[in-house]
């Protein structure tokens, strides 16, 4: 391997090498979704707070209604009713019962639930014809779930739906979270079009853009699609500084490699930005650097619509990971099984497109960077290592399973 050309691993590492993750600040809960903790939280109370409970029935003393059966039934008076929130009877004597709805406080002198469905639901006595199987049935006791002081969620999680009803209900409003990166999508090429508009016989409808910054959103970031930019170095810097007032990181798209025409490239090297190759296929032309004032991370791709979905997976998934703080950075790769034969070329990393499916995968369409369709029909990349260039049906091989949440 020429010395000028790096491999994936180290491209990866420069880039993950020269981003820290973004500061954290509390957010109210419903915004911290997706987003990973960053404290360590400790519940402020315990869960249940008080015994209560697990049934609409009655609040007994289990040695009252301990010999109830259908022949001889347990009779109590009633002295009241315990709603949720409406916590009325405070406390129970010897031989008596209360009315109490699921959730509802017990009350003290109390041990034991009896539901409505071994009772004849009186208002004023109750007449009770089965006797609980144990003290205590039915009875949710205060900290069983959770006990004040313990750890509930901590650093590094990422939050969902689950962990977010646990912070409401230890009585955090807010969490401290690592924000969403703002990520902007730059397209550059005379050639391209938006979707809509007429195209002629050398112009193109640009996907790249939405495939980017659908990727950056999806990955948990905000995601802002800038218009199409020429091919004119001063046009791009133009709008590369317009946007970044509002970008943690920026992605460009096309303009990397070698050709006349390569204004990313050109734009972009005097400014101590970096660009070569990388030990890959598709996205061998790589460009990366820091910009700006505030340093934005810049990944400038290849243009070719699997190259840059590609080296996005490789290289701006992991670096959008890091600044938000969640682990792993890069997406977690299983073994499968080829169902068919494929070849790959020596000194480079393949990223061949491959429907999964029970342990098997299937190389879909072609290596070719521009097979649009291809790439949409798959769901998942498979993964060849610099040094194998040929597998066999049956072979295992690398699998990188896309859309997943990790």
């Amino acid at each position: 391997m020429p010395d000028s050309v790096i491999s994936p691993d180290e491209f990866r590492s420069r880039i993950l090498s020269a981003i820290a993750p973004m500061a954290a600040y509390p957010q109210p809960l419903m915004e911290a979704l997706g987003l990973a903790c960053a404290e360590d939280v400790h519940a402020q109370v315990a869960l249940p707070g008080f015994d209560n409970s697990a049934m609409d029935g009655y609040a007994v003393r289990f040695e009252d209604v301990a010999a109830a059966n259908a022949e001889e039934p347990v009779v109590l008076p009633v002295v009241g009713e315990i709603g949720a929130g409406q916590a009325r009877v405070l406390a129970l004597a010897p031989g008596t019962a209360a009315k109490i709805m699921t959730g509802a406080p017990l009350p003290v002198g109390a041990d034991t639930i009896v539901p409505y469905e071994v009772t004849d639901r009186g208002v004023a006595r109750v007449s009770i014809a089965e006797a609980p199987q144990r003290q205590g049935q039915h009875v949710r006791y205060a900290g069983e779930d959770v006990r004040q002081g313990d750890l509930v969620v901590p650093e590094g999680t990422v939050l969902g739906p689950r962990h977010l009803s646990l912070l409401a209900s230890v009585g955090r409003a807010s969490v401290a979270t690592r924000p969403r990166p703002r990520v902007v999508v730059i397209s550059t090429g005379a050639e391209l079009r938006e979707p809509g508009q007429p195209v002629g016989h050398d112009s193109i409808y640009d996907g790249n853009s939405y495939l980017l910054a659908a990727a950056a959103r999806q990955a948990g970031a905000i995601a802002f699609r800038v218009g199409i930019v020429p091919d004119e170095p001063r046009a791009f810097l133009a709008a590369l500084n317009d946007q970044l007032v509002r970008a943690d990181l920026v992605v460009t798209s096309g303009g990397v490699s070698q050709g006349d025409y390569d204004v990313v490239k050109e734009a972009l090297a005097p400014l101590g930005i970096w660009f070569g190759p990388v030990a890959m296929q598709p996205g061998k032309p790589q460009g990366f650097g820091l910009v700006g004032e505030d340093r934005v991370p810049i990944f400038c791709l290849p243009g070719n619509p699997v190259s840059a979905f590609v080296s996005f997976e490789a290289f701006v998934l992991p670096a959008l990971r890091r600044l938000m703080g969640k682990e792993p950075y890069a997406r977690p790769s299983l073994r499968a099984r080829l169902t068919t034969a494929m070849g790959s070329p020596a000194g480079r990393r393949q990223f061949m497109r491959g429907e999964y499916a029970d342990g098997l995968v299937t190389p879909v369409g072609s290596p070719a960077s521009h097979m649009l369709g291809g790439l949409a029909a798959c769901n998942c990349l498979l993964v060849v290592p610099e040094d194998v260039t040929a597998l066999a049906a049956g072979d295992e091989v690398d699998v990188l399973l896309l859309d997943q949440e990790f």
